[in-house]
C-alpha cells in the first residue's frame, strides 16, 4: 500500500504516485558515470527513548598520569649461525630474554615490549639507533643429540651425556623504526579523528598485555590468552579439549581509555598419552582399530615429549612398519673402545628393549612416531609420547563438539562478573614495568554505564489481531497466520527408515488447519528403495526425483522431505540443489526426534514462508507507518559472506545478499548468492558487468526484483546493513561494495543516486552488558550508546533478544554513513523492530532480520557445491561452471530456477 505524502525524493520532488515507466531498461549504460566518496560519519547525538536502567560493562577503566609518554619504535632482526633469518615466536622472545639480561646495561636498563616476531617498543628512546648483539641459548636437544647413530636411529638414553644439550649462537640486530606519542590517544580520546598514530599506541600496549602472558607460558591467540591450567579444561570429545582464558584489549572509549577483558575459549590437542589422544579422536575401543594414514595426517607438526627422557620432539610422520619390524642401523663399539667398531641392524622395538631397559608393553605392533628429518628418520614407541599441552586445534567442530563446547563454557552472568574480576585483581596488571613508565594504572571494576530499554514492537497475526511479544518471545496459541497459505498438491519423501511418514503428514494437517494454513492430503507419501540407502548422496537424491516424477502427473507445489539426521546429513546439499536449482519446487526437510504442536508450527512458519505466505507483520508495517521508510520507496539489504571451514583454503567464500519486496513492508525479502575467492570478505559480485554490455550482478537482481514488487516504484533510499566485517574494512565496504552498489543502479540508467544508509553489525565481539542490580541477563530491548562506545564514531550497542542461557551478548552496530538522515531514536527502534520480523521464529533475534537471512542462503545455497569435487566439476547448468577469479578457479553456484528466486527459501 502506497502513500502520497511531500516526502523529499533524490532529484527533488516527485509527483504523489508517478506511473511506473513501461520497463527497465535492461542494459542501459549511462553515458555519465558519478560516484561519490564516501567517509565514516560521526555520532549526531544519542537516544532518549525507553525506559533507563543501570548496566554494568565489562570495560575496566585505565587512567594515563603519563600522557606525554613517547614509545620509539625498534625493527628487530634475529639471524642463527647459518645467517639464516629466526621467525619461530617462542624462540624470538627467548632470545630477546637473553640479550635483556646479558646487555642490560647497553640498554640504558629500558624494558621493552616484543611482539615476538619483528617488533620492539620502549618508553622513551634506547642509547643508540642501531645496536647489534650476539647471544647464545642453552637449549635442550631437539633431534638426534644424544642418540646412538645411524640412519633412522631411535632417540634413547645415551652415555653422551655432555651432548644433551647443545649451545646455539643468534645474531640480533635493532635499529630505530618510528615514535608513536601516546598523547595520539589523548587526542582520539577527545573525538579527534583516529589517526595511525593513536592506533598504533593501543596496539603497543596490547603488545604489552600479550608479552606479560607469553611470559608465564600461556598460549596467545590474536588477542586471548590461555593458561596451562587444567582446571580451564573441558573435553568436548574427539580428542579435543576446550580451554578458557581471557581477551584483552585497549580500546577508546566516551567515559575514556578502558580495557576491555572478557573470558574466551579455545580449543587444543587434548594433552596426555599419545596413544589415548589417537583412540579419542579417531573415536576407537582398540589401537588395532586406528586408522594410520588419517592418524599421520593428524599428527603431522605436534609436538610431543618423551617419558624416558623428558626431551620434547616434533613429530614429522611414522614409520611403514610397527616397531618390532622397524629396523634402523646403529654402530656397536668394539670391546676395547678405541674403535667404531662395526654397524648392525636392529629393531626400535629391541633397541629399546636391550639398550634403554625399557619393555615396550603395546606398541611392538604399532608403527613408531618419526621425529626426524625427511631424509634422517628418528623413532620413538607410541607408548612412550605424551602430548605438549596447549597445542591448538584448529579444524572445524563437529556439531556434537561444538553443543558440548556450548554446554560446558556458558557462564552465568554474575559468574562471568566473577571470572573478570579475580582475573584483573590476580593478573595485576598495573605491575607490568613498560605500563608503569606510562604512568598507566588500570581499575578493577567493571564499568558503570546507563541504557534504555526500547519499547517492544506490536505484532499484527491472523484476522488482525493484536500479538504483544512478552520478554522478547510470543507464540500463536489460539492465533492464526496472518497471511496463510494454501497447500494443494504436494508430497512426502522418506530417507529415513525409522520415520512414519503418515503419522507425520496426518498431524501437519491438522496443526495447519488450527493456524489458518489449508493443506490437502498429500498426493503421495514415497519410501527410499532400500537397494539406495548404500548408494552416494547424488544418486540417491536422482533416485527419489524419479520416483517423484514417475508417481506424480505434474510437478508438486511443495515437497516434505524426511532425513535420517537431524543435522550435517549428507543428503541435505544434493536435495536442495536438486529441488531447488533443476525443479524449482520448494522443499522443508525434517528430522523429528519428537512430533508435537510447537514442532508443528514452527515448521509451518517456514513453509509458509517460502510458499509466500505472511507469518506475523509489525503493527506499524501492517499499518504502513514505518518512519522514514513508509513514504519514500526504500530497499533494505542484508549482506554477508560465509567462509569454509578453517584450514580449507580451496572451498571458496559464499557471498549472500538479501534484498526487501513489496515496499513498504520490511518483512519479506528475496536473495542473491554467488561464489567469490576464499576467504575474501569483500562481495565481488554485487556488479558485475559481461562483455555484451549487461550486469549479472547481485544488485541488478535484487533492484529489479524491487521494482516489480512494489508496484513499478524505483527505491530512492537503500538502508544496507553488512555482517562480519572488522573496523579496519569499513572504509573497503563503502569505497568497494557501496561503489559497486551505486554503479549497479546507475547502469539501469538512473542518473539519480539514491540516499544511503550503511550500518555493520557486529556480533564478535567482547563487550558484555549485565544488569547492575539483579543477577538476570539484561532484558530483551536493552541499547547502549553512551560511555562505552566510540569517542567519536556512530555507533551502539542492542540486545534485542531475551537470553535465557549464558551471558546475553549484544549486537555492535556501526553507523558508517547516514545520509538518509535518521535520529538516533529512529534508527535504534528501526534496527530494534528488524528483530521482530524474522518469520523462522516467535521470538526477538539478536540481530536484524536481514542480515540473519543472508546467512541463512549463504549457508544453504554454499551445500549445493559443498559434495562436489570442485577442480573436476562440469560446465552444465546442473553442477555449476567454474570461472577464473585472479586466476584462482572458483566453482560459480547454479542459479536458483525461475518458479523459486523470489521466494524466502532459506527460511
Amino acid at each position: 500500500m502506497e502513500k502520497s505524502g511531500g516526502s523529499k525524493e533524490a532529484g527533488g520532488p516527485p509527483p504523489p504516485l508517478p506511473p511506473p515507466p513501461p520497463a527497465i531498461p535492461p542494459n542501459v549504460k549511462p553515458e555519465r558515470v558519478t560516484t561519490t566518496k564516501y567517509t565514516i560519519t560521526s555520532r549526531r547525538g544519542v537516544g532518549t527513548t525507553g525506559r533507563p536502567i543501570q548496566l554494568l560493562s565489562n570495560h575496566f577503566k585505565v587512567h594515563v598520569d603519563n600522557p606525554d609518554a613517547v614509545f620509539y619504535q625498534y625493527s628487530v632482526s634475529i639471524t642463527g649461525e647459518e645467517k639464516r633469518v629466526v621467525e619461530g615466536r617462542g624462540i624470538g622472545r627467548k632470545v630477546i630474554d637473553r640479550v635483556y639480561q646479558t646487555y642490560a646495561s647497553e640498554l640504558a636498563g629500558k624494558r621493552f615490549g616484543y611482539d615476538g616476531e619483528k617488533s620492539l617498543y620502549t618508553v622513551g628512546p634506547l642509547p643508540q639507533n642501531k645496536f647489534e648483539f650476539q647471544v647464545v641459548l642453552d637449549e635442550v636437544a631437539k633431534r638426534d643429540i644424544g642418540s646412538p647413530g645411524g640412519s633412522g636411529s631411535p632417540s634413547g638414553p645415551s652415555k653422551r651425556s655432555k651432548r644433551t644439550f647443545q649451545s646455539k649462537t643468534f645474531n640480533v640486530d635493532i635499529s630505530y623504526s618510528a615514535k608513536i606519542p601516546l598523547k595520539s590517544v589523548a587526542l582520539a580520546l577527545r573525538g579527534a579523528d583516529v589517526d595511525v598514530n593513536a592506533q598504533d599506541a593501543l596496539r603497543v600496549l596490547d603488545i604489552v598485555l600479550r608479552q606479560q602472558a607469553a611470559n608465564r607460558g600461556c598460549l596467545l591467540v590474536r588477542q586471548s590468552f590461555f593458561h596451562d591450567d587444567t582446571r580451564n579444561f573441558t573435553s568436548v570429545g574427539g580428542g579435543v579439549t576446550g580451554v578458557r582464558g581471557f581477551h584483552s584489549s585497549f580500546r577508546p572509549t566516551q567515559g575514556g581509555l578502558s580495557l576491555n577483558m572478557d573470558v574466551s575459549t579455545t580449543m587444543i590437542l587434548t594433552p596426555g598419552p599419545l596413544i589415548d589422544f589417537l583412540l579419542a579422536n579417531q573415536n576407537v575401543r582398540e589401537a588395532r582399530y586406528i586408522d594410520w594414514v588419517k592418524a599421520k595426517r593428524m599428527l603431522k607438526n605436534v609436538r610431543i615429549k618423551t617419558l624416558h627422557r623428558n626431551m620434547e620432539f616434533k613429530i614429522i610422520g611414522l614409520s611403514e612398519k610397527p616397531c618390532n619390524q622397524q629396523y634402523f642401523s646403529m654402530r656397536v663399539k668394539n670391546g676395547d673402545g678405541a674403535s667404531e667398531g662395526q654397524t648392525v641392524d636392529i629393531t626400535v622395538y629391541d633397541y629399546f628393549a636391550r639398550h634403554c631397559g625399557i619393555e615396550l608393553k603395546y606398541s611392538a605392533y604399532l608403527p613408531c612416531v618419526d621425529v626426524g628429518k625427511p631424509k634422517r628418520p628418528n623413532y620413538l614407541p607410541l607408548e612412550l609420547c605424551t602430548l605438549i599441552s596447549l597445542q591448538r586445534y584448529t579444524k572445524a567442530l563437529s556439531s556434537t563438539q561444538r553443543a558440548s563446547l556450548v554446554e560446558k563454557s556458558r557462564q552465568k552472568p554474575q559468574e562471568r562478573i566473577r571470572t573478570l574480576t579475580d582475573a584483573m585483581t590476580n593478573y595485576k596488571y598495573d605491575d607490568d614495568p613498560v605500563l608503569a613508565e606510562c604512568g598507566i594504572s588500570i581499575e578493577k571494576q567493571l564499568t558503570q554505564v546507563e541504557g534504555r530499554i526500547l519499547e517492544t514492537p506490536k505484532l499484527k497475526v491472523g484476522n488482525s489481531d493484536d500479538c504483544i511479544p512478552r520478554n522478547g518471545r510470543w507464540n500463536f496459541n489460539n492465533k492464526k497466520l496472518l497471511d496463510p497459505t494454501q497447500i494443494d498438491r504436494w508430497v512426502v519423501v522418506n530417507f529415513s527408515a525409522r520415520c512414519d511418514t503418515s503419522h507425520i503428514s496426518r498431524e501437519l494437517i491438522n496443526c495447519g488447519r488450527n493456524k489458518g494454513i489449508i493443506i490437502q492430503r498429500p498426493y503421495t507419501l514415497i519410501e527410499e528403495d532400500s537397494q539406495f540407502r548404500r548408494a552416494s548422496p547424488v544418486v540417491r537424491v536422482e533416485k527419489m526425483f524419479e520416483q517423484i516424477q514417475a508417481k506424480l502427473p505434474g510437478a508438486p507445489e511443495f515437497i516434505l522431505c524426511v532425513l535420517p539426521e537431524r543435522k550435517n546429513s549428507e543428503l541435505y546439499g544434493p536435495w536442495k540443489k536438486r529441488s531447488l536449482s533443476d525443479f524449482g519446487i520448494v522443499t522443508q526437510c525434517i528430522s523429528p526426534a519428537k512430533v508435537n504442536d510447537q514442532y508443528l508450527t514452527n515448521l509451518l512458519l517456514k513453509i509458509n514462508s517460502k510458499l509466500g505466505g505472511i507469518n506475523s507483520l509489525l503493527a506499524i508495517e501492517h499499518s504502513s507507518r514505518v518512519p522514514l521508510i513508509n513514504d519514500t520507496p526504500t530497499l533494505i539489504l542484508g549482506m554477508d559472506v560465509s567462509h569454509g571451514s578453517p584450514g580449507r583454503s580451496d572451498v571458496p567464500s559464499v557471498a549472500a545478499v538479501v534484498g526487501s519486496r513489496s515496499w513498504p513492508l520490511i518483512s519479506r525479502y528475496r536473495a542473491s548468492v554467488r561464489t567469490q575467492s576464499p576467504k575474501v570478505e569483500m562481495i565481488d559480485a554485487l556488479y558485475k558487468p559481461l562483455e555484451d554490455g549487461s550486469d549479472d550482478g547481485i544488485i541488478r537482481e535484487l533492484l529489479v526484483d524491487f521494482f516489480k514488487t512494489s508496484k513499478g516504484r524505483k527505491p530512492t533510499q537503500i538502508i544496507v546493513f553488512r555482517d562480519g566485517v572488522s573496523e579496519s574494512q569499513f572504509n573497503q565496504v563503502l569505497n568497494i561494495e557501496l561503489d559497486q552498489i551505486i554503479k549497479a543502479y546507475q547502469h539501469l540508467g538512473e542518473e539519480n543516486i539514491p540516499k544511503f544508509t550503511v550500518i555493520v553489525a557486529q556480533k564478535n565481539h567482547h563487550t558484555k552488558l549485565f544488569q547492575a542490580s539483579s543477577p538476570d541477563n539484561v532484558p530483551p530491548g536493552t541499547v547502549v550508546d553512551t560511555k562505552i562506545v566510540h569517542p567519536r564514531n556512530y555507533d551502539f550497542y542492542m540486545c534485542a533478544q531475551a537470553g535465557m542461557i549464558g551471558t546475553s551478548r549484544p549486537a555492535h552496530y556501526h553507523v558508517l554513513v547516514d545520509e538518509i538522515g535518521f535520529s538516533p531514536d529512529q534508527l535504534q527502534n528501526l534496527i530494534h523492530s528488524l528483530s521482530y520480523v524474522y518469520q523462522r521464529s516467535t521470538t526477538a533475534i539478536s540481530i536484524v532480520a536481514p542480515i540473519c537471512y543472508a546467512h541463512l542462503a549463504a549457508q544453504q545455497m554454499g551445500q549445493f557445491i559443498k559434495f562436489e569435487d570442485i577442480p573436476e566439476a562440469s560446465s552444465s547448468p546442473r553442477s555449476g561452471s567454474v570461472t577464473n577469479v585472479g586466476g584462482v578457479p572458483v566453482q560459480e553456484l547454479p542459479r536458483l530456477h525461475e518458479n523459486v528466486q523470489g521466494s524466502m527459501f532459506f527460511c
